[in-house]
């Protein structure tokens, strides 16, 4: 019996989402193909028949991040509308919150993977970048004054969300990475000039 028309699109799928979890919770290296196809549900064979390499996928796994709709509803309780124009508070907020400090295995790429992107190819570095890239532009999408500075402002903004979940995913202390969280939430939302939003 041949398989449904969308059977491809849905295995890609399965193996892509298996891939970002196995490389969120242990890194590029640490993982392995066979691993992957375990978790997707498959063979080890059937892997090249989806892409030329383990690179490949990490690219995609990089890059599907803020495209894929059903990552909008990955942590419980989070939301964020990225077609609002007040944006920029919600991805700040998403971003520092405790739920995607304890879903590892959804986590934004730039968290979980920035050690494995300094010693990968330029496709999963390129991949890396448009994910900070989208960030960027949806944070100064959202900025109240229109000027020129406010590409610095965003920029600043992401690397205090990205900073500050990767040092307090680095902490054994919880109440300090707790701490370490508000605090660059605060800091964003100020510089943002969205203190007051919701």
């Amino acid at each position: 019996m041949p398989y449904s028309a969308g059977h491809r699109a849905q295995t890609r799928k399965k193996i892509v989402q298996s891939g970002r979890q196995l490389f969120n919770r242990r890194g590029f290296e640490s993982v392995s193909l066979s691993e992957i196809m375990a978790g997707a549900g498959l063979t080890h064979g059937g892997f090249y028949s989806y892409f030329k390499s383990k690179s490949d996928l990490y690219a995609e796994v990089l890059g599907c991040f803020l495209t894929d709709p059903e990552w909008k509803s990955c942590w419980e309780g989070v939301h964020v509308d990225l077609s609002s124009t007040d944006v920029g508070p919600q991805v700040v907020r998403a971003y520092l919150s405790r739920q995607h400090f304890e879903d590892v295995e959804n986590s934004c790429p730039m968290v979980a993977l920035p050690g494995d992107i300094a010693r990968c190819g330029k496709k999963a570095k390129r991949a890396f970048e448009n994910v900070l890239r989208a960030m960027v532009d949806v944070l100064e999408r959202s900025l109240a004054e229109k000027e020129r500075r406010n590409h610095s402002k965003a920029r600043a903004i992401a690397a205090l969300c990205v900073g500050g979940m990767v040092l307090a995913r680095s902490l054994d202390d919880r109440a300090l990475a707790d701490e370490l969280r508000d605090a660059c939430m605060g800091v964003a939302l100020r510089l943002g000039g969205w203190e007051s939003s919701g």
